[in-house]
């Protein structure tokens, strides 16, 4: 192997990174050279200008956390837009994701090993891509590190938030077995793990090293009604007790005012003449809540009398890595991974009124179809109250809102299933240190939605008498209906999706026969060669409105080349300089990304250090491709029918003004990638013996970012579908002035985001004589801004507050987060504790905006406007009984903290999905592992 570069400053740098306390006190003369995340040159462990935070084995089994995401989603480097578990309801449902500096996990990049893993194979929100980080088996994990800057230069595309590298254990001997078992303190959400791991064969004696993993996984789903004691707001969706209105976002079946209404389980019908509607009789036999009081009356039911707060888990890792040590310089090397991850969320009946969005066609050239306005009970339906009598011959048919109670629930089940394979030979040759490989990465997902409705069949159930299924009861009636008609009404639909990542890689490193004052210069050049392959159908059903579900597909197929240089230059003994560039060619265009960093020691105890780095974040498939689009429903002021908030002359009217339409997301193959610059200046500080202390501020700023066009802007484009009303001015008709019906909103380079903050993390590692040793850490991030710049007059602050709700679940930005953690080893002992902290939050969507949730009395929906600070403590245990067995326990939110209520966010029912623990209580897991050498 080549010599290694200049050490310096090792045992400060390690203990600021978390590393073992002994490997700190190693002489850093007789340590090994090794690889750091977002870098190429190999050097003493956390030897760059990045900040770089590092999570050991013990670390991860301590936290009592069942699964890498669940760990990493404590941070406080996470933030908004990431993926939990409970979040079964999303585009991305069975998935989990982290997003460094809440930038989401689209700007994210997860790396397994050091290389890259293929994406879920279903785009969050439609749009965004991500690592599934579900698929990483916790048990045969080493480290975790996570760099804290951008790192395109030497990683391409997507880490401009930063970089989270997962290492797997390569040094296993011998067999180890492991088995827990947990349960929430409402003895529910019980969850069983256990795995197996057996390692053979040492480098230097036997010349091979294989390990194997196997980890099964399997949860109890929680329903939101399994917390209904839990004060009150925890999976409620019915806050009036709270002075909420009726209608919040979990509610239906409320009647608002003349021709307003949300669909009921019993069934609310119009009246032809008056527009007003009538509930049907039979409320308080099927509906959890009690009837709406007023004129109109109406017949209320929540969410959570069925969704489900945590989903059914079942899972299956596997993994194994063969290393062949050929001769003294050369090593070949074989990973291969398997995880296969079965989801159950269970959501609510389907609405036979639901308005659903698809591409047009020769049938639906409008492309959306509005099933509260075309689906109407017949005049002589017998629930019709406006049907034909003797007293009324005449009769009408009348619009309908119902939400299928007699059907059930829908359940959403998420079959995903991850491969990955990586060969390659590494060693050192003529005085460079090389590693080249090739990997092959897919992730599938097949998605089932039960209890879904065919809606041909139901339009003509409810309306048609001559169709051999008239009439479908509903309500308290649906008991007369016949089985034939669900067995050709209720259909289920699924999509068959798969992303794909083929790599070959080439990097070498070495040291330059050139001195500086401080040593050699290192060098390391890199080449990537790799295709993204992405297909991504909708719902079978969806493409022609024939299902109650609206159309979501997308599709690409991206080939990349990019080659990189780094170099790393000791400019004096005391200083140091690195440098790095990359040149990303695409399809459709090329990036160059350089980072430069220095780090300067003036005294052993102490250096400083900073990075300037530029990066950049590919279209993805949902955004790039004209052939991927995703459609839904919007409400949008028509630019030509209601210009300046007016009603048009000619025929236009206050509902041209806010016209719900159906808004279709398409992608443009003329995209340019985002783009980013950002800074880190900081410090790290060795006070005192066995005490560490790094401080970095950071600043990124993201342009050129991908969004679709606002759909007001959209309905002013030709591709926009209107009805041929058109208005008549003066007695001539004006072409393509029809009532607005759907608008095409292509994806477009816009706005920037701009955020900046601090991140402090301390340790403290005491020596205690015959009680043993302790480590003590506190780790903070502090938000200073979270701004996005939509034009130069419109910015929007989110720092905060609980914005930016573009991103996954509306989980808001804490400008404060604090994990504090204690460990204590004693004998055969360890005691642990962890204490999770985040910020209050002003309950609104951007600074200076209105409060976002407000009372029936128009009063704020929280105390101050406020969604209130959290706080949670983990505590863990372990017992070494032998050499052999290790017994562990541990408690999460050991005080059975509650999570505040949070009536805004849509990612869990009236509580925040960062407080997740707060909703499921106290939860206990005890386990033990053995050991076989």
């Amino acid at each position: 192997m080549a010599r290694s570069v200049r050490l310096l400053f090792t045992g400060s740098m390690m203990a600021t990174l978390g590393l073992a306390g002994t490997a700190a006190a190693q002489d850093s003369t007789t340590m090994q050279r090794v690889e750091v995340t977002g870098s190429s040159i190999k050097r003493a462990s956390a030897e760059t200008a990045s900040p770089v935070q590092v999570i050991g084995r013990d670390e991860l089994l301590r936290s009592g956390k069942g699964t890498v995401s669940e760990y990493l989603q404590t941070l406080t480097v996470d933030g908004a837009g990431s993926l939990p578990t409970g979040f079964g309801n999303g585009f991305a449902a069975g998935s989990t994701a982290i997003s460094l500096r809440g930038l989401g996990a689209t700007s994210t990049l997860v790396l397994l090993n050091g290389r890259r893993m293929a994406p879920f194979a279903r785009a969050d929100d439609g749009q965004k891509s991500f690592t599934d980080l579900s698929t990483v088996p916790m048990q045969i994990v080493e480290r975790i590190e996570i760099l804290k800057d951008g790192a395109s230069s030497t990683y391409g595309a997507d880490a401009i938030a930063g970089v989270v590298n997962i290492i797997l254990r390569k040094d296993v001997q011998g067999l180890e077995i492991k088995a827990d078992t947990g349960w929430s303190r409402y003895d529910d959400g019980k969850a069983n793990k256990a795995s197996i791991t057996y390692g053979i064969g040492d480098l230097d004696e036997d010349k091979f090293n294989w390990v194997v993993n196997a980890e099964y996984n399997q949860s109890d789903r929680i329903k939101n009604s399994d917390r209904a004691n839990r004060r009150g707001h925890i999976g409620n969706g019915d806050l009036r007790a709270y002075g909420f209105p009726v209608g919040t976002q979990f509610a239906g079946g409320y009647i608002n005012g003349p021709n307003s209404v949300s669909p009921s389980t019993t069934g609310m019908v119009r009246d032809p003449k008056t527009t007003n509607y009538v509930n049907l009789p039979g409320c308080s036999t099927l509906s959890a809540t009690t009837n709406q009081t007023g004129a109109n009356g109406g017949c209320l039911y929540y969410a959570d009398q069925w969704r489900d707060m945590q989903p059914e888990i079942e899972s299956l890792n596997l993994y194994t890595k063969g290393t062949l040590q050929i001769n003294p310089a050369t090593q070949a090397y074989v990973e291969v991974g398997y995880s296969k991850r079965s989801t159950a969320f269970t959501m609510t009946p389907p609405s036979i009124t639901p308005t659903v969005a698809f591409p047009p066609n020769a049938q639906t050239p409008q492309g959306f179809i509005n099933y509260g306005n075309a689906n109407l009970m017949g005049a002589t339906h017998p629930q019709n109250p406006f049907r034909v009598t003797p007293q009324n011959p005449v009769g009408a048919a009348a619009r309908v809102r119902y939400i299928a109670g007699d059907i059930g629930p829908s359940e959403r089940n998420a079959d995903n299933e991850f491969r990955r394979f990586v060969v390659g030979v590494k060693g050192s040759a003529a005085g460079w240190d090389y590693d080249t490989g090739f990997t092959y990465s897919d992730s599938k997902l097949d998605l089932l939605y039960t209890n879904m409705l065919n809606m041909n069949v139901l339009t003509q159930a409810l309306s048609n008498p001559a169709s051999q299924y008239f009439p479908y009861y509903i309500g308290t009636e649906a008991y007369r209906n016949p089985a034939s008609l669900y067995q050709a009404m209720v259909v289920n639909a699924m999509s068959h999706s798969k992303t794909s990542l083929s790599v070959i890689d080439f990097k070498a490193s070495r040291e330059l026969p050139i001195a500086l004052p401080g040593g050699n210069i290192g060098l390391a050049l890199g080449a990537e060669h790799r295709r993204e392959k992405v297909s991504n159908p909708s719902l079978a059903g969806s493409e022609n409105g024939s299902i109650n579900s609206s159309y979501v597909a997308a599709f690409g197929d991206a080939k990349v080349s990019a080659i990189y240089a780094e170099i790393l230059a000791p400019l004096l003994k005391s200083v140091e300089l690195s440098a790095a560039v990359r040149y990303d060619k695409y399809d459709n265009f090329n990036s160059t990304t350089p980072k430069v960093g220095l780090k300067w020691t003036p005294v052993r105890t102490f250096a400083l250090r900073g990075t300037y780095t530029e990066g950049f974040r590919a279209p993805g498939a949902a955004e790039g491709s004209s052939a991927s689009q995703s459609t839904g429903t919007s409400t949008v002021r028509d630019p030509i029918r209601c210009p300046n908030n007016v009603p048009a002359a000619g025929g236009a009217t206050s509902t041209d003004c806010a016209i719900p339409v159906a808004a279709v997301k398409v992608g443009d193959a003329k995209l340019q990638p985002e783009t980013s610059k950002g800074v880190t200046l900081g410090m790290v500080w060795d006070p005192f013996e066995g005490t560490s202390v790094a401080l970095d501020g950071w600043k990124i700023k993201r342009e050129n970012e991908i969004n679709p066009l606002p759909y007001n802007e959209a309905a002013a484009l030709p591709t926009a579908i209107r009805n041929d009303n058109n208005l008549v001015v003066g007695g001539v008709v004006q072409p393509g002035t029809g009532t607005l019906v759907l608008t095409q909103a292509p994806y477009r380079n816009s706005s920037y985001t701009e955020i900046s903050g601090v991140d402090l993390d301390v340790k403290q590692r005491l020596r205690l004589g015959d009680w043993g040793r302790a480590t003590l850490g506190v780790v903070v991030t502090h938000v200073a801004s979270w701004s996005r710049h939509e034009s130069a007059t419109t910015v929007y602050q989110f720092a905060g507050t609980h914005g930016n709700c573009d991103t996954s679940n509306c989980a808001g930005t804490p400008k404060n987060k604090v994990n504090l953690s204690a460990s204590w080893d004693i004998n055969a002992w360890n005691f642990s504790g962890n204490l999770n902290w985040r910020d209050k939050m002003k309950n609104i969507y951007f600074e200076g905006g209105p409060c976002a949730s407000t009372l029936a009395n128009g009063q704020p929906g929280t105390k101050d406007c406020e969604i209130a600070s959290f706080t949670t403590l983990d505590l863990s245990t372990r017992f070494n009984v032998n050499k052999q067995l290790t017994l562990f326990a541990s408690v999460n939110n050991a005080f059975d903290k509650i999570a505040p209520l949070d009536p805004l966010t849509y990612g869990g029912i009236s509580y925040n999905p960062m407080d997740s623990s707060g909703a499921i209580g106290r939860y206990f897991k005890i386990g033990a592992s053995y050991k076989f050498f």
